[in-house]
């Protein structure tokens, strides 16, 4: 090696004296070309920090708005907008206080496991051979790689919070029973269960710093999309049951789009589109690890936290890791609810502890079951079954004028909303307002308010039986507003809704601007306002136009 070290001296020294000012020019253009790869090396981790900087700035923010966003929402969905908190409607003030109360709940709920787990790196008596076999005995359909971030996640779970990990593994034993069933009848891994870990830690009353609600932290948006209920008395993202199987469908969604379940687990976390944007930025590579770097920072240990999750739950016992008894019992009874019922009256009357009717029930947080609405589920311990059924009309009864000082109502979208009591008899011949779902039926929505199809085709001038999602209907409530509508059809030459509009059949290409241009001074708001409809008009539709 020296004797080679000493030819290429020699040869330099040659080369300089031949032509020592070219020999000068190359070293130099050598050094600047290294020292120009050193800087722009330096610059673009530069940059990189400077974009996830700007990127935990911008989500700073988005958190920060979160709350003003809301509250500018229920002013935009409120028809009657008010300025002055002394005038708000019932409405607005029922969804400025669920909305106050949600953001005064956020720090309190949130899950946090008090580490930075991107720069703290634990260390563990068990050594890396036992920790692969023992992954490796897991037999998960989903792969469970093993690295340094994924051995930090294990032991995260299995060393490092014990107390959490034995009050998780006392919920567990209710609420996983719950996840596998769903799971199963979708198809889906069980291991997807442990996703409720990281994200809540099994706690169905969790909220976000950004309004991420219930055991599958839901945004509110998302939660409707898939179908779940939020209003002034429910928040379905709070119920075990179907909080799930809204889980797994998203998740159904997401692998059908990825095919890779790293991916369709990360897009839970961070959306499908931060997923495409790392997949772009990585080459067009369509596996976890390899766009692991181009995910958000928070998305990154989303994989390994559910490895390290799985990993200590089932290896909890190797860990001295006890499950802590928890109030959910072990067996549970579901009833229909079609009244409105106060978790107070059922209490007092058989003696459960309210806090376990909450406990068993928690989306309803008002502690009502809002059943004047609509058909609702209220879960029991299995041992109170026939006191509740024995009892059930007393239970009605009790203090009812006491524990129902707000009546519950059905606004123009099909919400609940809070309002003025009333007798019951003064909601004789009113209308409420159905927003059709995914899967809805007229025989399922005339079964729903105890009224017939025929019933819900007269009042919305339907002809057929076709109705589509989004879609507003009008019901009835009560012998008075069946009767109305039926003198309306009889007599049409009498009726006062004759005489004070006509109709119009919906045309292939009609708008309602455009419709409203052919009534002298009628508006596409006064249509909309006629018929309970929004600007979503479809061929074949019968329009009540009003006249002026």
């Amino acid at each position: 090696m020296k004797f080679l070290h000493y030819i290429a001296s020699a040869l330099l020294l040659v080369s300089l004296s031949a032509n020592p000012a070219d020999a000068q020019i190359r070293l130099f253009q050598g050094k600047k070309q290294k020292m120009l790869e050193r800087e722009n090396s330096i610059l673009q981790r530069r940059v990189k920090d400077l974009e996830e900087q700007l990127e935990w700035y911008k989500n700073d923010i988005n958190e920060r708005d979160s709350l003003r966003n809301e509250l500018i929402s229920v002013f935009e969905e409120n028809e009657n907008k008010v300025a002055a908190p002394e005038t708000y409607t019932p409405e607005v003030t029922d969804s400025l206080l669920n909305i106050w109360y949600l953001h005064r709940k956020i720090d309190g709920s949130r899950e946090d496991y008090g580490f930075n787990m991107d720069s703290v790196r634990f260390k563990t008596d068990v050594p890396d051979s036992v920790l692969v076999g023992r992954l490796e005995r897991m037999n998960s359909f989903i792969t469970l790689p093993y690295n340094e971030t994924v051995k930090n996640c294990m032991i995260l779970y299995s060393e490092k919070m014990p107390q959490k990990m034995c009050s998780m593994m006392g919920l567990s034993t209710y609420y996983m029973p719950i996840f596998e069933e769903t799971f199963r009848k979708y198809g889906l891994p069980l291991e997807l269960k442990y996703l409720a870990i990281i994200e809540s830690a099994l706690n169905p009353l969790a909220v976000s710093r950004v309004g991420a609600t219930g055991m599958w932290q839901f945004m509110y948006a998302t939660a409707r999309n898939y179908g779940l209920e939020i209003d002034s008395f429910v928040d379905e993202r709070r119920d075990p049951f179907k909080s799930v199987d809204a889980a797994a469908r998203y998740l159904s969604d997401a692998y059908r789009i990825f095919g890779d379940w790293g991916l369709a687990i990360s897009s839970y976390n961070c959306g499908s589109g931060n997923v495409n944007k790392a997949i772009k930025r990585a080459g067009g590579n369509r596996d976890f690890w390899s766009i692991y770097a181009y995910l958000p920072k928070e998305t990154r240990g989303y994989v390994p936290l559910m490895v390290g999750a799985m990993y200590a739950m089932n290896y909890a016992k190797e860990y001295g890791l006890e499950p802590t008894p928890t109030q959910l019992p072990a067996r549970v009874d579901t009833f229909l609810i079609h009244r409105n019922l106060h978790f107070r009256q059922i209490s007092e009357v058989i003696g459960i502890p309210i806090e376990d009717l909450r406990n068993l029930n928690p989306q309803y947080y008002q502690d009502i079951v809002p059943g004047k609405q609509g058909e609702y589920i209220l879960r029991l311990p299995f041992y109170y079954s026939n006191d509740f059924l024995e009892h059930e009309d007393s239970i009605y009864r009790y203090k009812q004028d006491e524990v129902f000082t707000q009546k519950v109502d059905v606004d123009r979208y099909g919400n609940a909303v809070a309002g003025p009591r009333v007798s019951s008899s003064s909601s004789s011949g009113s209308w409420i307002y159905y927003t059709v779902r995914s899967g809805d039926s007229l025989g399922k929505i005339a079964n729903k308010y105890h009224t017939t199809v025929r019933n819900l085709q007269n009042w919305n001038n339907l002809r057929g039986t076709t109705i589509r999602a989004g879609q507003r209907l009008k019901v009835g409530r009560g012998k008075g507003a069946s009767a109305q509508s039926s003198t309306s059809r009889s007599s049409s030459g009498s009726s006062s809704s004759s005489r004070s509009s006509s109709v119009y059949v919906v045309k292939k290409g009609d708008t309602l601007s455009a419709i409203a241009k052919r009534y002298p001074g009628v508006s596409a708001n006064d249509i909309m306002k006629a018929n309970n409809c929004s600007e979503n008009i479809h061929p074949g539709q019968k329009l009540k136009i009003p006249k002026k």
